[in-house]
């Protein structure tokens, strides 16, 4: 019964996040853009409007660059929108919504990405993404200083935690859908799913479990 009672640990699946920068000249199409991010399936998680100062701090890298004092300039000359972003590949799939950071190339070989849309120049290119995770782990950090930046898995990681966790309860639970054969397949399965959650707390009636102990004893 002890061992019943003990709850299993179970890992978790981080998701991946990206930063994603709506900069001055795009700064008006700014729900239009957010609208197009939250239908190709990532979660806004943070957002905050950027001040000059903070600007010239993120590009910090690039001081003493040829293209620093008018990206400097261009960046602190109006609201900037930056925002975390989750999904899966969000990194890999928030570099093709944008498209290629120079505004005519993006025309010609993406022209229905942002970029093409509200893009007007090699500067002044409406969005940002972080170009790598290292780079997304950074740019984060840097905009959302309290934001925890979890590892992200390796595939070997993600195929164990399927074949460990996920995989059973699924198989349970389509072995139990092709038994019931229910009129509504999906909405079964999915009740059969919430009601089967092996990361849910389990609920044991403790007089339930003393009556039966009782009866044993007397038995």
């Amino acid at each position: 019964m002890q061992e019943d009672m003990n709850q299993t640990s179970y890992p978790r699946i981080y998701v991946e996040k990206t930063l994603a920068v709506i900069k001055p000249d795009a700064i008006h199409a700014a729900e239009e853009i957010e609208d197009v991010i939250r239908k190709s399936g990532f979660i806004i998680l943070q957002k905050l409007q950027l001040s000059p100062g903070q600007c010239c701090d993120f590009y910090a890298d690039l001081y003493g660059m040829p293209l620093f004092p008018s990206l400097t300039a261009f960046m602190s000359s109006g609201p900037i929108i930056a925002m975390t972003l989750a999904r899966d590949d969000a990194i890999g799939h928030w570099k093709s919504i944008m498209g290629p950071a120079n505004v005519t190339k993006a025309r010609e070989t993406h022209p229905g990405c942002l970029r093409a849309k509200y893009g007007s120049s090699q500067l002044k290119n409406a969005l940002h993404g972080s170009a790598s995770f290292h780079a997304a782990e950074k740019e984060i950090k840097f905009m959302f200083s309290n934001s925890l930046i979890e590892p992200f898995p390796t595939w070997e990681a993600t195929e164990e935690y399927l074949s460990r966790y996920i995989n059973p309860t699924l198989v349970r639970g389509l072995t139990e859908l092709c038994k019931q054969k229910p009129l509504n397949p999906r909405i079964w399965l999915a009740d059969w799913l919430i009601n089967n959650d092996p990361n849910q707390p389990r609920i044991y009636d403790g007089d339930i479990v003393e009556e039966k102990e009782c009866q044993e004893i007397n038995d």
